[in-house]
């Protein structure tokens, strides 16, 4: 408890005596990040619109950006732009299957880390599945969905947003060597059918890339005093993977993921803004109606948990 604690005991006989720590407010730290993880699950359940469905995708970077991030990664401008470009581009894909420009909503995590510990940035977004035409008024839902063309239209997006933020000759001519490496575009995952229905369940769903540590602590088998043993299941070959690393080079895997100070990892845009949901709430339950879907508490909103009622439920969780 390095921050201190409070202590608390009965005025009459002194006994059945509490600490509780202060917060340190770290991303890293298990105990405060339980405040974070029902904070975060509160906001997003709110944001979440009633009676709409949502898509969870995940846009990658290639191994030979991952560098060129790290190197910026104090530059909070860089992930910013980084979000809105993935925004700009989902949209896009959308208004190209509907054949028609259109707003969609979407809600974007930025995650540095992948399942080894290593510096990945890539986006997790859960978006609609549909969008406003802002022409006409209407809602266009949006159906079938050939997921295969988000991938050459994340490389295009991606590309131009490198050139808009390092025109140096470097940038040029690796951007150039991956066009020619990567045909097909780059990595884009889609999860294969719906995210959990209920609020609780997706807001919980993208917590966990918030809240979360690089390396649960679950995954680590063994620590020596100099070295760490851990384990995390490898995407390509599916299996299960050991590393032993000495400790500073695990120490150091942890700490560049810390964001830049006040740095927003959660971001709302197009229809997830209040102002711009607001705006066209009308529109979007009259055209989710004609669809054939009933406007109702699809999802369940859940307020902030207070002190009171997170105590107990540790309380009840030792008991």
């Amino acid at each position: 408890m390095p921050l201190g604690y409070s202590e608390y005991m009965c005025p009459h006989c002194g006994g059945d005596l509490r600490r509780v720590a202060f917060t340190c407010k770290g991303s890293f730290c298990l105990s405060c990040a339980q405040k974070y993880t029902d904070d975060f699950v509160a906001q997003v359940s709110q944001m979440l619109r009633l009676g709409l469905r949502y898509r969870h995708i995940v846009l990658t970077i290639p191994e030979q950006l991952r560098k060129f991030f790290y190197k910026n990664r104090f530059k909070g401008k860089l992930l910013s732009v980084f979000m809105r470009c993935g925004y700009s581009c989902l949209e896009d894909v959308v208004s190209y299957v509907l054949k028609q420009k259109v707003k969609i909503g979407a809600i974007i995590v930025v995650q540095t880390h992948g399942r080894s510990g290593r510096y990945n940035p890539h986006l997790h977004i859960i978006m609609t599945s549909g969008g406003i035409d802002e022409e006409t008024g209407s809602w266009r839902e949006l159906g079938y969905f050939p997921y295969e063309i988000i991938h050459k239209k994340w490389q295009y997006y991606r590309f131009k947003m490198l050139r808009d933020f390092d025109r140096s000759v470097e940038m040029k001519a690796l951007i150039n060597d991956l066009y020619e490496k990567y045909p097909k575009g780059f990595v884009a995952f889609v999860t294969k059918g719906d995210v959990p229905e209920k609020c609780r369940g997706l807001a919980r769903y993208l917590a966990k890339y918030v809240a979360s540590p690089p390396i649960a602590v679950r995954r680590i088998i063994k620590y020596t005093g100099k070295y760490v043993t851990y384990w995390y299941k490898d995407h390509q070959t599916k299996r299960k993977e050991v590393v032993t690393v000495d400790v500073y080079t695990f120490i150091g895997r942890m700490v560049q993921h810390i964001m830049p100070k006040n740095f927003q990892r959660v971001r709302y845009y197009g229809l997830q803004a209040t102002k711009t949901f607001t705006k066209w709430s009308d529109a979007i339950k009259e055209g989710l109606q004609k669809v054939g879907r009933v406007i109702k508490g699809v999802y369940e909103i859940i307020r902030e948990k207070t002190y009171r009622e997170r105590y107990h439920s540790t309380i009840k969780f030792f008991d």
